[in-house]
């Protein structure tokens, strides 16, 4: 008998090393007792042992946040991307199928490839993954998605920051000063997308950053986690990438861009879109937390979140952001 989805929910949470294992050997790998979970929150990501083979790694998707068809994206994207020898790791295919499913657990199994974060600032580095991203983005322009989500001030904004008021987590005596910065930032944010005639909406990875590399001392880097991947500008998969004070993430952003445009032209008026996207982030993680704190593994992962100096805190970098959104955007040097 297969399981409900409220059944697979509250199993999700304390998904046994069993249940991983069994699933493996279902689709053929031949799964011996070493697993090891992986540093994941969103998802269950476990590095499980193949006999006689290299270990391979199982991410089991949590229930009910994206639809066969949305996964079904996310892996042809990154399969169109390893075909045409971009290093990232795509799903294994078993029987031509990539999403696989176990006892109601939907899965997928993916090589395992080494490597280490890359080096924040190293321009080197930063040319290589400009030149990546500039061949990733010329894919990502060549078709579109239809069941991921769009990075703006409504989705990542004011939806977020909606389920936030009504979550019950913010002090009541902050829930005003919340709604007025969190509403400004929207309004603002949705004005400075619209005045960018030029803009272009991509299929990108959407949460470019430098955990979400593994760079090896002698292939370079491997990109992973493309479970948040987007319709979204070109510079949502860049700015993560910037370090340090304004100068220096001027410095690297040229770096960066001088990389990419050797395979993709990007558009200048783009880099006013930094600032605000930099505020929805903070804004749609707040909400990431709050939406995930029945699930055992934040509170205990992330024991700073609801208190009354955390959400005064946030408050601050919003205000910050209303204040940052309106200045000079980085130059491209």
């Amino acid at each position: 008998m297969s399981k409900s989805t409220t059944d697979v929910q509250q199993d999700y949470y304390a998904l046994t090393p069993d249940t991983v294992l069994s699933a493996v050997s279902e689709f053929g790998f031949n799964a011996d007792a070493r697993i090891f979970p992986l540093n994941s929150y969103e998802n269950r990501v476990y590095q499980i042992g193949i006999e006689d083979s290299d270990p391979i790694i199982g991410k089991f998707y949590r229930p009910g946040r994206w639809s066969d068809e949305a996964i079904m994206e996310e892996h042809h994207f990154t399969q169109q991307l390893s075909e045409q020898e971009i290093p990232v790791v795509a799903p294994i295919s078993i029987a031509g199928q990539t999403l696989l499913s176990y006892h109601g657990y939907r899965f997928a199994l993916y090589p395992r490839k080494g490597g280490q974060a890359p080096e924040p600032g190293d321009l080197d580095q930063l040319n290589w993954l400009g030149r990546l991203l500039g061949r990733i983005h010329n894919i990502g322009k060549s078709e579109e998605f239809h069941h991921r989500p769009t990075i703006n001030s409504h989705t990542y904004g004011e939806k977020a920051a909606q389920f936030i008021l009504q979550s019950g987590f913010l002090p009541a005596a902050l829930e005003q000063q919340y709604a007025d910065v969190s509403q400004q930032l929207a309004t603002q944010i949705k004005t400075i997308f619209s005045n960018i005639n030029s803009l272009h909406w991509i299929r990108g990875h959407g949460d470019f950053h430098h955990g979400n590399i593994l760079w090896h001392r002698d292939q370079g880097p491997w990109l992973v986690d493309f479970d948040d991947c987007s319709i979204c500008p070109a510079v949502q998969d860049i700015w993560m990438l910037l370090s340090g004070s304004r100068h220096d993430q001027s410095i690297q952003l040229s770096e960066l861009l001088d990389g990419y445009s050797d395979f993709c032209p990007f558009d200048p008026a783009e880099l006013k879109l930094v600032e605000p996207l930099r505020a929805l982030r903070l804004i749609h993680y707040h909400a990431w937390l709050a939406k995930r704190w029945q699930d055992p593994a934040f509170p205990a992962n992330f024991p700073w979140f609801n208190s009354d100096k955390f959400w005064q805190q946030h408050i601050t970098d919003l205000q910050n952001q209303l204040v940052a959104i309106n200045s000079d955007p980085l130059k491209w040097y």
